[in-house]
């Protein structure tokens, strides 16, 4: 199975095939993984891919596995059958959830920007509005992070 996240700024495909997939199947993709590039602030991550809701949850952990925060991408999502490759796409805008419940939402410049530059056209800025908006009233309401996120894998960090 191959992995690949694309990005419109930068305009980029990079592969993530690296990520060893805890889970699979037809709505979640879990995934354990490393930065791509070496940093001092994170040291490991688990990603859980929602493919029907197209946000990417992912927990992100120190270099000592201690948990840090949640960090949300948008998303969007393609699967090629022939080539066993997904290939996500990220919908620019971002949130990121601390331990205390307290948030913000990133990148709705790089959302904007992406559109006046004709990269984006207006159905993927609603779509990714539509899917932030959803997820901000999951935060809000506290249904995030949701079970799943929340119980598994303490023990694969």
């Amino acid at each position: 199975m191959k992995l690949f996240r694309k990005r419109y700024i930068p305009n980029e495909i990079v592969d993530i095939s690296g990520d060893e997939i805890l889970s699979i199947d037809t709505d979640l993709i879990i995934t354990k993984w490393k930065p791509i590039r070496p940093r001092d602030d994170i040291g490991s991550g688990l990603s859980f891919i929602f493919l029907n809701d197209g946000i990417k949850v992912s927990k992100f952990y120190d270099k000592n596995g201690k948990f840090l925060y949640w960090y949300c991408d948008i998303i969007d999502y393609s699967f090629n059958k022939e080539k066993h490759e997904y290939i996500f796409t990220d919908l620019l805008v971002d949130v990121k959830v601390y331990k205390d419940g307290k948030y913000e939402v990133l990148d709705l410049d790089e959302l904007v920007e992406a559109y006046k530059k004709k990269l984006i056209t207006i159905e993927i800025m609603t779509d990714a509005l539509t899917k932030l908006n959803k997820l901000l009233l999951q935060i809000k309401v506290g249904d995030f992070p949701n079970d799943v996120c929340k119980n598994f894998g303490e023990e694969t960090k």
